[in-house]
């Protein structure tokens, strides 16, 4: 094969990759549930973070989120929603998102928030009310308030479904074997089954 046919090859494959990289796109307005055929405006309306709205400050960090399992009618529209609460002292798990960018809007209080790059470059950012960070997509990432009051984020994704993979989960709760890991961290297997103990669930 000469270089020219391999090369266009080449390109026509990435090509069709790019094409089938993110959100499927949809050829009608919206789609619909399994044997739904009419709605109405609630369809449209997700209310599930009302809740939030004068409640009680949570003693851990949570998520609320308003994704495809959650709100049905993200279907087909490459967009989906967080809201992070974070009191004082918490962070998020290292984690990062295979399917979709991260862009946090900060309504209150103060975070420390970074990602390491594909070239295991960091970059780090304080964050102040009403600024605003991205985690590219796929890359492992996090959120810290180290200060005494809690700080609140809205996080948009690029996706109905951008998925969340916690690093501290993925390695240490799956059942990977102490050896691949304490080679993969140049430890001992005494100080993995350390680490695997301290993310065991509380009895």
């Amino acid at each position: 094969m000469s270089s020219q046919k391999l090369f266009a090859l080449l390109l026509s494959l990435a090509t069709v990759q790019m094409a089938f990289s993110g959100d499927s796109d949809i050829l009608t307005d919206f789609h619909l549930p399994p044997k739904v055929t009419q709605v109405d405006s609630n369809f449209f309306t997700f209310t599930r973070m009302r809740a939030l709205v004068g409640a009680p400050l949570p003693t851990n960090y949570t998520v609320t989120t308003a994704s495809l399992p959650e709100f049905p009618a993200l279907n087909g529209q490459s967009v989906s929603y967080a809201v992070l609460r974070f009191p004082a002292g918490t962070s998020s798990p290292l984690h990062e998102h295979p399917r979709s960018g991260e862009l946090l809007f900060l309504v209150k209080g103060h975070l420390t928030v970074g990602f390491v790059d594909t070239a295991d470059k960091l970059f780090v950012q304080k964050l102040q009310k009403g600024d605003m960070f991205l985690f590219p997509k796929g890359l492992v990432h996090f959120q810290y308030n180290s200060r005494k009051t809690i700080a609140t984020a809205i996080s948009a994704f690029g996706s109905v479904n951008p998925g969340t993979e916690s690093l501290p989960n993925a390695l240490f709760t799956t059942g990977i074997d102490d050896i691949i890991l304490a080679k993969s961290f140049k430890t001992d297997i005494a100080t993995i089954k350390r680490l695997k103990a301290g993310l065991a669930p509380k009895t």
